[in-house]
């Protein structure tokens, strides 16, 4: 599938039946609630992150440092929104390259093995079970760290948008798009699409 970055921003796409728990890269971009600029700001084509982007960036390389299975690879915090790369049990990967490929950027290895359980959490009837280790339910505590921690530092009502964006990263071509527009996106910024929808612009 061809990176759309517009596209990409606006809508979140599971493929029915697909085992998000298995190796893969994906693609990962996790909006603040109304696209409200409290991560941090650009200036001169740099982002600049605030106490809360320090917060959201920290937590997003702990993703890796708290899981045996996991890997980043390039990631940006912008001032509403936060793009990266995760890979998913790194060592069963291979039809994309190995880790620490030419162009990469941002690269978190696993440091401490982690046991987890096999029973998958509970959603709702309209929310698909989340198993634990699976990409959702990683993403999901995620969100759930950054926003106690940005609430017990001085901003409350913080929230995150509902639900993120996911693509599956199938070939070379698509991951080095990938690499590119995430490492570009802080000079890119008054382009992007989320710098126009919101009223809180950084």
């Amino acid at each position: 599938m061809k990176y759309d970055p517009e596209k990409h921003h606006r809508r979140s796409i599971r493929l029915k039946g697909y085992d998000y728990t298995q190796p893969g890269w994906y693609f990962i971009t996790i909006c603040v609630q109304n696209r409200e600029c409290l991560l941090g700001a650009i200036r001169n084509g740099e982002m600049i992150l605030n106490d809360y982007g320090k917060i959201a960036a920290g937590e997003w390389v702990k993703t890796a440092e708290i899981r045996a299975n996991i890997m980043l690879d390039a990631h940006v915090v912008m001032p509403n929104h936060l793009h990266g790369i995760i890979i998913i049990n790194p060592d069963g990967v291979g039809a994309i390259g190995h880790v620490g490929a030419t162009g990469h950027v941002g690269a978190t290895g696993p440091v401490a093995p982690t046991t987890f359980p096999i029973t998958p959490t509970s959603g709702s009837p309209s929310t698909p079970r989340l198993y634990p280790n699976s990409l959702g339910a990683i993403i999901g505590q995620y969100k759930s760290v950054v926003t106690k921690k940005i609430r017990k530092n001085g901003l409350p009502g913080f929230k995150w948008q509902r639900d993120y964006y996911e693509h599956i990263i199938r070939t070379k071509n698509d991951l080095q798009r990938i690499r590119e527009y995430i490492q570009t996106n802080p000079a890119r910024w008054q382009e992007d699409s989320l710098f126009a929808e919101t009223p809180g612009r950084g």
